[in-house]
């Protein structure tokens, strides 16, 4: 299957509910409408943010997975790495309102937690309060993330089958400005040195599966720089999600990639890389490891999420290559039965 650039507006599903075949493919910028309905337990739907200054990571998510819905926040001291996540399950969709395309607004409410992801023209502003984060003390975050005019974003629909398939925008390196208040500290994120990501997915997937994901973001110069790969979960399909935006301009990756990791020992280096080309060459060295876990019956996700240093060289269309050292970022290894 061809890796087509889609230019016009398209819905993820046709009328069955099955993948809309002329959605598949990759953009620029969201043009896909995620129509998805039926398929009870198969659907997977989630808004994950990710925000990273020199001072610390700081990320939320709201999902739902058909049967529940999954809210969790975490916090990392980028000086002391004290770390602190809460989780929130709740049977079916209860408390949460996601709709179907990037461009509109979600919320969650629940047992003292309330978290907001509200759109507007220019802006998404990130609101979340949870009154009894640690120690029972809350987390409170006001954040307000710019939407720069004709900044691309990496958009891909990912097709296992008619039934099984995955739409996924990722918007990396955005400007983000406000504060954290969190364990007696207000952590200060400012454009000049911090960075917003989104991970946005709406989908049908099957009951097993594995993934690797890496994204970073940051200035190399004055290079504003995302970088986001992915790895196991679209091999097969004729479509990646790796890619590079660089000032705002995507550089699609359209080869899959390699991770080389020691499964023993996930604080190890990894090797990420294209096989083939020189598109993609990184070293990733983490100083952090975040272990998720769950095991409940036939649902199950064992997940680790290294939080480290990217070094290497990317590769553009045109092809120049960037190189660079300590780009602030992330890895991670998940196996889930869902």
């Amino acid at each position: 299957m061809v890796a087509e650039e889609i230019i016009t507006p398209v819905q993820l599903c046709d009328r069955k509910g099955k993948l809309n075949h002329e959605s598949v493919g990759w953009s620029r910028t969201p043009l896909t409408s995620c129509n998805v309905a039926g398929s009870f337990l198969r659907k997977k739907k989630w808004n994950y943010w990710c925000f990273t200054s020199d001072e610390a990571l700081f990320s939320v998510t709201i999902s739902n997975l058909d049967y529940a819905s999954a809210v969790f926040v975490y916090m990392l001291d980028l000086e002391t790495l004290n770390f602190k996540e809460q989780t929130i399950v709740m049977p079916f969709s209860r408390g949460t309102i996601m709709p179907d395309n990037v461009w509109e607004s979600v919320y969650f409410e629940k047992n003292g937690v309330r978290i907001e992801f509200i759109e507007m023209e220019d802006a998404t502003k990130i609101y979340v309060h949870w009154a009894n984060f640690h120690e029972g003390k809350p987390l409170e975050a006001h954040l307000l993330v710019d939407r720069v005019p004709d900044f691309d974003s990496l958009n891909v629909v990912i097709p296992w089958s008619s039934k099984r398939f995955q739409y996924t925008s990722k918007q990396l390196a955005l400007p983000v400005r406000g504060e954290v208040k969190w364990a007696a500290r207000r952590y200060s994120f400012q454009p000049i040195n911090a960075f917003a990501t989104l991970d946005f997915g709406r989908g049908k997937w099957p009951y097993h599966s594995t993934w690797n994901w890496g994204a970073a973001s940051g200035f190399i110069g004055d290079t504003r720089i995302g970088i986001n790969l992915g790895g196991g979960w679209t091999e097969g399909t004729g479509q990646t999600e790796n890619g590079m935006i660089v000032d705002g301009r995507l550089h699609k990756v359209s080869e899959e990639i390699d991770w080389v990791y020691d499964r023993h020992n996930y604080m190890k280096p990894w090797v990420i890389q294209t096989p083939q080309s020189r598109r993609v060459k990184l070293l990733f060295e983490p100083f952090y490891e975040r272990v998720a876990t769950k095991n409940a019956g036939v649902v199950q996700s064992n997940m680790r999420q290294l939080i480290g240093n990217y070094s290497g060289s990317v590769q553009l269309h045109e092809g120049d290559e960037i190189e660079f050292t300590n780009l602030l970022g992330w890895t991670e290894a998940h196996e889930a039965k869902w």
